[in-house]
């Protein structure tokens, strides 16, 4: 029956607006999908108070959270101020441990400061801090999904994701991250569901996998 449906809501990446989920379909006798959007951050919020914004934009008690890259990270963030029933990220990290040596360097020297200018002069920078290595023809379909582009936003953002602090895994967390991903290389991932041929990007182009696999994890 409908009104005994799980109630999920998914979080789109870093710039990202909720069309990335445009092609994922979860069996809508069983679950209820609601889509998150990023909010404009105010001068300097905290990742932990803007969770707690984000947070008060969930309806329904004990929802499934699901987050993509820096959205899985906002999302475990989240989980800390409300009950979940399950907690789910895809193409992201679960601690600062499982960051790529770069990530950990621009933490140290704090190049993140200087991102964001270059970032919004050109898509295709963006599109590649976002979802990693593009390609001409992919350019024009990531202006779709890319529509975040507020530059204090991204000055937010990527800050916070540098200089994340969580250095233990959220208990019963699920993790499913593409073995060719090259923004969080599955290299520095522990305890995850690999995907074979899964970029960054694998919310986008394998959706056939997340419609056949998803409900099923979500089930578990």
């Amino acid at each position: 029956m409908k009104r005994n449906r799980i109630h999920v809501y998914l979080m789109p990446g870093l710039a990202a607006n909720p069309s990335i989920f445009e092609s994922i379909k979860l069996p809508e006798s069983e679950f209820k999908t609601h889509y998150l959007k990023w909010l404009m951050p105010s001068k300097k919020e905290t990742l932990e108070h803007y969770a707690l914004r984000i947070s008060k934009n969930i309806k329904h008690e004990n929802p499934i959270l699901v987050g993509v890259s820096f959205g899985g990270i906002l999302v475990q963030e989240m989980s800390k101020h409300i009950n979940v029933k399950k907690l789910v990220i895809i193409s992201s990290v679960k601690t600062n441990q499982e960051f790529p040596k770069h990530i950990k360097i621009a933490k140290a020297i704090k190049l993140y400061k200087l991102l964001p200018t270059k970032l919004i002069k050109n898509i295709d920078r963006l599109a590649t801090y976002s979802f990693g290595k593009t390609t001409t023809r992919s350019i024009a379909l990531y202006k779709k999904y890319l529509s975040v582009t507020n530059p204090h936003y991204l000055k937010w953002a990527i800050k916070q994701l540098v200089t994340w602090t969580q250095k233990t895994p959220i208990e019963n967390i699920i993790h499913i991250h593409g073995e060719s991903d090259n923004i969080f290389p599955i290299k520095n991932i522990s305890n995850c569901i690999s995907l074979k041929g899964g970029s960054h990007i694998m919310i986008i182009t394998k959706t056939k996998w997340f419609n056949t696999n998803l409900p099923i994890v979500l089930k578990q």
